[in-house]
Parts: C-alpha cells; structure tokens; sequence
C-alpha cells in the first residue's frame, strides 16, 4: 500500500495522502451526516462493495483529517465523489491539495477526454472551474412527506426486470455504463425499486433507499412525465408518512413541476459539473439523479 501514498507540493509536514482504510471510510460518512448531507445508511457499503480503491485519505500522521470518493466506471467515466475534511484543518490549502490529488488518480485510472462529472456546492464553483471543470446546470434537492396512498398496478418491482435491462436502461438515459455499481446500489438492504414496462420494454425505474433521516429517492429515469409520476407514486404509496427528497435536474421542467404539484420544498442544490469529454446524459428522462455524492 505504501507505493500509492503520495506528499504532493503544498501538503504541510507530516501529512500524506493514500488509500483509505474501511473505518475511515466508515468515519467519511459520519462526516457527511454530521455536515447535513443525510447520507443512506448504506452508501459507503454500497461504494466500498463496488470499488474500495475509490476512497482515498488525507492523513496527518497516522489520523485521518479528510478524503473522499473517486468513482471510475471501467475507463470510459469516472465521478468526483464525497470530498470532506474536518473543520479544524479547513481554510489551510489542505482541500485544495487533496482535491488535485484525488483528480489526478482519476484520470490516472480513465482513457484520455474522459467524461468525469461532479456535483458541487454552489459557494465552490469558482474553485472547480479553476480546476478544469464547467458547469452544466443545478441539481436541487427536494424534501417532503410521502402521502401514502395505493400503488399503481401496472408499476412492479425493479426485482422482475433483469439486471442486464435495468443496465441498458440508465446507460441509454445517463450515458454511463455501470452494471457492477447498479447491482450493488439497486441491492441496498432496506432499500425499494420500482419498474414500469410497455409491452416488454422498460420505461422507466425508480429506487428509494433509507438514509439518516427519511428516505431519498434516486435515480427515477422514465420516458414520459406520466411515467414518472406512476413510479414516483408507487415508491410513495409504500412510505406514507416518512420523509422524502429528490434530487431533481433543474433544466427538467416537468420533474420540478411534479414535485412542487405535491407541495414539497426546495431545500439544498449543487451544481453538476464536467470536465474533459461530455455525456450524452438524456436529461428530460432523468427526474431524480442516482447521488450527489457518489455519481
């Protein structure tokens, strides 16, 4: 493991970056959660079944002080995942180190022009267009309480499509091919998904999962507003009364008029950003995107 830790310029002595250990990985998410992000209660389980080389560590000494995720779908797209350091060693040039780090050996794992995306706070854009990156548009965040209410018939469970459709599917709407990381996302124990089909053909899905607060819902990809509406219910119909939210892409006028139709608030929002080549991401089918914190 040594040959991977790296002290690129401007890290203070003492402090090196390298692969992350499972419990600080676990440490990662308590991070997040107690920054606000309410991350599911499954999600370092899910990127860490997935690819466990995707965390990487900023230690002082043996402590780790910050990290975070770095998602590589085969060589074709990669994600800037969860980035955090603790508050105490923030404002010091620290992130900015482990930032271009954490870059670095991304695209070390990716082909040339690779698509890698991000979502970032707002406050940080300026940062990360200096880093190479340019912004798309805004990813906001929803929250509400589930209505309850019956499930739609014709909508089933995500369990009777074959993974393999299910794969093709969020590749044609997304533009990224991740059957490995949709079957450990779309296996979350806790977790609920729905299908809908038309004569055989898949037309949309959607997947919620419990977090440490409520529930979020992600991805919801349809064909149609009617679709998503249908999968949308159906998820809802199984959670009366337990909170929600939804990243929603503000560029998809019909899934924001869906979720203020049900009253919901606007409550956080990132901005989704890209560097290198771009993704054919088929944004008027995506009305909930899959996570901000790990693609």
């Amino acid at each position: 493991m040594k040959s991977f830790i790296s002290m690129p310029e401007g890290l203070p002595s003492g402090c090196a970056i390298g692969p992350m250990r499972r419990d600080e990985a676990e440490a990662l998410g308590e991070w997040a959660a107690d920054a606000g992000w309410n991350p599911g209660l499954r999600d370092i389980d899910v990127a860490w079944q997935y690819d466990p080389t995707a965390f990487i560590a900023l230690r002082r000494g043996e402590t780790l002080i910050g990290g975070g995720a770095i998602m590589a779908y085969g060589r074709a797209a990669g994600f800037m995942g969860l980035f955090i350091l603790m508050p105490e060693w923030r404002k010091q040039g620290l992130g900015r180190v482990l930032w271009h780090e954490r870059l670095r050996r991304l695209r070390a794992r990716l082909d040339p022009d690779t698509p890698i995306g991000m979502d970032g706070v707002f406050e940080m854009v300026p940062f990360y267009t200096a880093g190479g990156f340019r912004q798309l548009h805004r990813d906001l965040r929803f929250e509400g309480v589930a209505e309850g209410g019956a499930a739609d018939p014709v909508v089933e469970s995500l369990r009777a499509v074959p993974p393999a459709a299910i794969a093709a599917y969020d590749a044609a709407v997304t533009g990224i091919v991740r059957p490995e990381y949709l079957a450990a996302w779309l296996g979350v124990p806790g977790g609920h998904g729905v299908a809908l089909r038309d004569a055989g053909r898949l037309v949309g899905y959607g997947f919620a999962r419990p977090c440490r607060s409520g529930v979020k819902i992600g991805p919801l990809l349809a064909d149609t507003p009617a679709a998503a509406e249908r999968l949308l219910g159906s998820l809802l119909a199984a959670l009366p009364g337990v909170p929600v939210a939804l990243d929603v892409p503000e560029p998809n006028a019909a899934a924001l008029a869906m979720v203020r139709a049900r009253g919901w608030r606007e409550a956080f929002g990132c901005a989704r950003m890209e560097s290198g080549g771009t993704l054919p991401v088929d944004l008027p089918r995506v009305f909930g995107v899959t996570s901000f914190e790990f693609g």
